[in-house]
């Protein structure tokens, strides 16, 4: 009897839970995403979102957190007319890696960035989230094939 009235009020609390706390009394700050939304997030809003995993995992030593590289030594992200302005040389400089001279915003850069071992769906995705984080912002949508189709 005692674990049945237990159950009831636990029970309860769950469903009073859930109605004073769902989605419509979530205030608009709120960092969760409804079901909703996640079912409508765009190809690129999800590409965007696994290309900031890679971004934190295989990235951000040297581009840092904010996008903005090292001065002497690792070129930004953020703002880089180079990625910009040179989408299949990204493209390369990612899955393949970079050495040599390279001009961005005006300043050279020669360090070597190792090739990281990325699939060609990895490079898509990091590829978008840069192009579209900090000051950033480019809606064409970089594809597994048009990675697939940069080679050596």
């Amino acid at each position: 009897m005692i674990n049945k009235l237990s159950f009831g009020f636990s029970l309860l609390a769950a469903v009073y839970f859930y109605h004073s706390h769902s989605e419509k009394n979530f205030s608009s700050t709120s960092s969760y995403l409804s079901l909703t939304e996640i079912q409508q997030q765009t190809a690129l809003q999800k590409s965007i979102a696994r290309g900031k995993e890679v971004y934190s995992e295989f990235c951000i030593q040297c581009h840092m957190a904010n996008g903005k590289g090292n001065a002497s030594t690792f070129p930004p992200l953020d703002g880089s007319d180079w990625l910009k302005k040179k989408r299949t040389e990204s493209i390369h400089a990612i899955k393949y890696g970079q050495k040599g001279e390279i001009l961005v915003n005006g300043k050279k850069y020669n360090a070597m960035m190792p090739p990281m071992g990325l699939s060609d769906e990895e490079v898509a995705d990091v590829m978008n989230y840069v192009s579209n984080s900090w000051t950033n912002s480019n809606k064409k949508m970089v594809t597994f094939k048009e990675v697939s189709l940069v080679k050596p």
